[in-house]
């Protein structure tokens, strides 16, 4: 089958918040598609290769940037030894063939790209090939999902209202500290004592978003810093590699957060 590179065979970790599985399933037992809101690294991504898998269907990623055009989502013309060619682009491939397109960070791209996926979040579910000629029409198993970050909101990188109102939408935030901890010991490698410190530093780190952080540190980070730790880092300097240097540049704010990390270490 054309998209069983895209398959995902074997399951993909996840620890459920809320309802976001049975939504995710409404929405695609009727095609809806869906929109992920929520901050960096707290598991969009994670959640819908969970889902692709659960739903048994191939997954097309495509990490949204500021240089894509609407032909590296359509599809473009190609120059080869026998001649010029058309060439699929992603989500022209999952919705010929049918499959979940997932566009991440999709305010990345300008405005007058995501414009594309218009007459496929409707009752239309088409994709018009104005370069190729050609209309495609949705295959039935085909489903979009895009993610964005609001908390990067703002005049220049947002999605218009007509994009928005066309998806069910999902809100994530970061697990509750049982959860995390679950997760990030699972996913580190790390014990259990040290996966509820990682969340505790987490929490500290939380606590000064919008007090010099734009965010605070994300489950990823904490991922990251406890497999750090695994390696035979130092926990403080792990904790500095992968949680303090990355999440600002300020020296003020490196010191504050230095300091209220050191009050939950024992």
């Amino acid at each position: 089958m054309p998209l069983d590179a895209y398959r995902i065979n074997t399951e993909p970790y996840y620890e459920p918040q809320d309802t976001e599985i049975d939504i995710f399933t409404a929405a695609y037992s009727e095609r809806l598609p869906v929109m992920l809101k929520g901050p960096t690294g707290c598991g969009k991504t994670r959640f819908v290769e969970h889902m692709a898998w659960r739903l048994g269907k191939p997954l097309i990623t495509v990490a949204a940037h500021e240089d894509m055009t609407a032909a590296d989502l359509a599809g473009r013309y190609l120059l080869e030894p026998s001649g010029t060619v058309w060439h699929d682009g992603p989500l022209t491939q999952a919705a010929r063939h049918g499959g979940i397109c997932y566009l991440d960070e999709i305010v990345e791209a300008r405005q007058d790209t995501t414009v594309v996926i218009h007459p496929l979040t409707d009752a239309r579910r088409i994709l018009p090939l104005e370069k190729h000629n050609e209309i495609v029409p949705a295959h039935a198993d085909f489903q979009l999902t895009i993610s964005y970050n609001p908390g990067y909101q703002s005049a220049v990188k947002d999605l218009k209202e007509s994009t928005k109102q066309r998806f069910i939408a999902i809100d994530f935030g970061y697990p509750p500290p049982s959860t995390e901890s679950t997760i990030i010991a699972r996913e580190s490698g790390a014990d259990s004592d040290l996966a509820t410190l990682l969340v505790r530093i987490a929490e500290r780190s939380r606590n000064l978003q919008g007090h010099g952080l734009d965010e605070g540190a994300s489950t990823r980070m904490l991922i990251h810093t406890g497999r750090m730790v695994r390696a035979g880092l130092p926990l403080a300097a792990a904790v500095r590699a992968g949680i303090v240097l990355p999440i600002t540049d300020n020296p003020d704010i490196r010191a504050a957060l230095t300091d209220a990390i050191a009050a939950c270490v024992p």
